[in-house]
């Protein structure tokens, strides 16, 4: 998982700089996040988190299929499972973030395949030309 985990936040450091947010272990440990790994028998297929923000909002968080998993409908499959944990949560709204380069095109795809619509920035995020936002309305 450190790998994959590692792989990831090297990744988007390389292509966001200062506007990565995807958590570290540390972050992904928090109490307002909860994490989920997928696997293939003996082989991590993916991860994702799905944050608190408030009662009622949620955040897809730290995503990520691992490369020899991808196409595969892992990243479905894990975002379908932050979706339906949101909705047992009571959740009215689920967001997210991700970037813009030309690597985050499949995950946009996946969330606009979801429902995900294009969305201004929430929480504490700051709008920039390397993120856009998407949100989730749950109570529909």
């Amino acid at each position: 998982m450190t790998e994959l985990l590692a792989h990831h936040l090297r990744e988007l450091q390389d292509v966001m700089a200062e506007h990565a947010f995807a958590l570290d272990a540390s972050g992904l440990s928090a109490p307002s996040v909860t994490f989920w790994t997928a696997w293939d028998d003996d082989m991590l297929a993916g991860f994702g988190a799905l944050k608190q923000l408030s009662p009622s909002h949620g955040e897809v968080k730290s995503m990520r299929a691992s490369p020899v998993a991808r196409g595969k409908g892992v990243g479905r499959a894990i975002l379908a499972h932050i979706v339906a944990e949101a909705r047992k949560r009571g959740y009215e709204r689920l967001s997210l973030e991700t970037g813009t380069a030309t690597l985050h095109v499949p995950a946009i795809s996946l969330y606009r395949s979801a429902g995900f619509v294009s969305c201004g920035a929430f929480s504490d995020y700051q709008p920039s030309a390397h993120n856009q936002f998407f949100m989730l309305d749950l109570r529909i």
